[in-house]
């Protein structure tokens, strides 16, 4: 619950700051020589590539959440079976040990989105951020019938 509302209150200062950064630019724009209009439309161009990646994350993050609900509800979900260090680190050791299980796991069904959302996990846990990414979207592609790579 505390990533949701995180993540919230993170997407509502974006937005209010793509609208703050949009009036400057509306602003630059209305003072009329070409210099400001050009600026002011690059300035434009900025929070509209903010509020589409803000978009498309968001989008991921709840496909990934309705798998994970899904998973639950099977019974699917991984175990967090990790060993940790003092601290509350996740050991290297056991997180590439289940990395390995998860991947074998994964290339012996290939086909099986609840394969790859565990795979994902397990990247995650292996802090290999970009790989979870691409597992997470190939786990949603899967699970919505899409082509690999749309």
């Amino acid at each position: 619950m505390r990533a949701k509302i995180t993540y919230a209150v993170t997407a509502a200062v974006l937005v209010v700051y793509f609208v703050l950064v949009g009036s400057r630019g509306v602003l630059l724009i209305q003072h009329g020589t070409a210099l400001t209009v050009a600026f002011g439309v690059a300035v434009l161009i900025l929070p509209v590539i903010g509020l589409w990646f803000l978009w498309q994350n968001t989008r991921f993050v709840q496909r990934a959440n309705r798998l994970a609900a899904e998973l639950e509800a099977e019974g699917g979900l991984p175990v967090d079976e990790l060993k940790r260090t003092p601290s509350g680190r996740i050991d290297r050791e056991s997180a590439d040990e289940v990395f390995a299980r998860r991947k074998a796991e994964t290339e012996d069904t290939p086909d099986d989105w609840r394969c790859w959302f565990r795979l994902a996990i397990a990247y995650h846990d292996a802090r290999d951020t970009p790989r979870a990414r691409k597992a997470m979207q190939r786990a949603i592609a899967l699970h919505e019938g899409r082509p690999l790579g749309v």
